[in-house]
């Protein structure tokens, strides 16, 4: 009963945050320069900031507090037809979006309503900056909530364009806890109409926790589908994703890859795409027919409904050189409308791509705000390989060290209490000087299986200075530093490297890992513990600790063993 109530009360309140993020999102203010009334002029925001304002410097004060309430529960869905148990929040899959304008800040209370696990929620590439405390990684930054439990995290909006929320508790993401965040700011580029989030993802037709003993062992599972936006037909069940476009107007679509093994290749037959935001950074826009989206990567599109009339499949395809098995491998679509009475299938054609696991070209993700990349206080130098423990079980390591932090005493609350000497397993790179540039040199090379890993970094957006695959690195290797592209995700290329660069001016406890879940589950991770003397003063230790109280009586009841990397 308490369960329900709460749900219904939480309805309500999710649904006039819901309102009000909706009522706000097309606010402007005079500029001398600027016309607000006018599709052309995307550039503009407020008196103070536009598209070339570089938002690590100044963020529109909004006055604004956006709260949302998000239950967390057991259930079941047939989302592409088949049932299987789920989880949900707020009673659907994908969880409800986020809404936001950017220099807004938010308050979004967690209840945890699960049966037996625990979770978090992480707001995958919001910097977070002075808010590590609510980043929402088990083990790193919080322990899990337990059953029963709450949480509150607090932060706020400093970048905009949109991203995704998902659970940073084990594999729970890709049972159903991810949902999107949309944060409305200046474009790059007009156009007409929001056509909102769009999330590619795969889809299995079993628990993760139920493969996760044989992914822990063996090869990666199968996937059985793929969904966008949530659905998919499999045989004679489920159902396409359908919109709408108008013809002769410009659409933007927000695209997320929330899959937890795939690589996509997206397109709209007869449709170009303009590109102009990667990640949470604005870009100069580009044109083409195939995006490249990797594990956890965003990319802002606009799409001129030039056709006329018709109706057109639109498309992800699964990377089959760098993804998962899939049983619907050709057949993961959805359908573009421009007469919303029609039910015919398409009849359109697809574009051509190559399979190569490769990002978008580092020459076509120009950051609109031109930032250069600084000589390194530091560099880091990591190698990608792998072992099979005692147990027979699968690990990722960085310089043969598999990463592994316990749920229960995360890395933050060991900070807070003046620990320096952190365990070996615990893959801990400290930086403890202010605003100094810092490289990170990661290489994939012939004993890392050849596989393409999609990197991320919490915390900051990174400089890609070098990007290479069927490469060494070495002391001579180019390195781009005239304003490089800026991200949270990038590949680093089979039997190649990834080099990043980025700042310290983020003080907190950040995890780096790869967001293949079975990867991160099974080691291939780090973390950042970034300035440590200045974190204490930016976390209420006290809500911590009872977060980690009420998880150390759930797990001694229920006798919990963890059996993975710890995020």
């Amino acid at each position: 009963m308490r369960s329900t109530m709460f749900l219904a009360a939480l309805t309500t309140l999710l649904f006039s945050s819901l309102v009000s993020a909706s009522s706000h999102h097309h606010k402007r203010y005079c500029h001398s320069v600027c016309n607000f009334d006018s599709a052309e002029s995307p550039q503009c925001w407020d008196r103070h900031h536009s598209l070339e304002t570089n938002w690590y410097d100044s963020i529109p004060d909004t006055g604004v507090t956006r709260e949302y309430w998000l239950e967390i529960q057991n259930g079941t869905a047939a989302i592409d037809g088949v049932e299987r148990v789920v989880l949900i929040v707020n009673g659907s899959v994908p969880a409800p979006t986020i809404f936001a304008n950017w220099g807004d800040h938010l308050v979004i209370h967690v209840h945890n309503a699960l049966a037996d696990n625990g979770t978090s929620l992480h707001w995958h590439g919001l910097r977070q900056n002075s808010t590590n405390q609510h980043d929402g990684v088990a083990s790193i930054t919080q322990c899990p909530v337990a059953p029963g439990d709450s949480i509150t995290y607090r932060f706020r909006a400093e970048q905009y364009g949109h991203s995704w929320y998902h659970s940073h508790f084990a594999l729970q993401a890709w049972n159903g806890v991810f949902g999107g965040i949309v944060i409305h700011g200046p474009a790059s580029a007009p156009y007409d109409e929001d056509m909102g989030i769009l999330m590619l993802g795969d889809w299995f037709h079993n628990t993760t926790d139920a493969l996760w003993g044989s992914a822990s062992t063996g090869l990666p599972p199968r996937a059985q589908n793929g969904l966008i936006n949530g659905t998919n037909v499999y045989g004679d069940g489920g159902k396409r994703f359908e919109t709408k476009f108008t013809a002769g107007k410009r659409h933007r679509i927000r695209l997320v890859n929330t899959a937890i093994d795939t690589f996509f290749k997206f397109m709209i037959d007869n449709h170009k795409m303009t590109v102009i935001a990667a990640d949470l950074v604005p870009i100069k826009p580009y044109t083409t027919d195939v995006l490249s989206i990797g594990i956890g990567q965003r990319y802002d599109v606009i799409v001129e409904a030039d056709q006329g009339e018709g109706d057109f499949w639109l498309r992800a395809y699964p990377d089959m050189a760098c993804s998962a098995e899939n049983e619907m491998v050709n057949d993961i679509k959805g359908i573009v409308r421009y007469d919303a009475a029609s039910h015919t299938d398409p009849a359109s054609s697809a574009y051509q791509y190559t399979e190569d696991c490769h990002d978008e070209p580092m020459s076509s993700l120009v950051p609109y705000v031109a930032i250069d990349a600084q000589a390194p206080a530091a560099t880091e130098s990591f190698s990608l390989g792998y072992a099979v423990n005692s147990h027979g079980m699968f690990k990722w390591t960085l310089d043969g060290q598999d990463f592994l932090s316990d749920w229960g005493v995360p890395t933050l609350q060991q900070s807070l209490a003046d620990v320096s000497v952190f365990e070996q397993a615990q893959n801990v790179i400290q930086l403890n000087e202010k605003n100094a540039w810092v490289y990170f040199v990661i290489e994939n090379g012939a004993s890392a299986l050849g596989l393409t890993h999609p990197i991320h970094l919490h915390g900051h957006d990174f400089f890609v200075l070098a990007q290479k695959a069927n490469a060494n690195y070495t002391s001579d290797t180019a390195l781009q530093l005239k304003n490089p592209p800026r991200r949270d995700v990038a590949m680093l290329p089979a039997n190649g490297y990834l080099v990043l660069g980025f700042i310290t001016d983020n003080p907190g406890v950040w995890l780096m890992h790869c967001h293949i879940g079975w990867h991160a589950s099974q080691g291939f991770a780090l973390q950042i513990v970034e300035r440590a003397s200045e974190i204490p003063p930016m976390c209420d230790a006290d809500s911590l600790d009872s977060t980690c109280a009420n998880w150390k009586k759930y797990v001694e009841a229920k006798e919990v063993v963890q059996d993975d990397s710890g995020i």
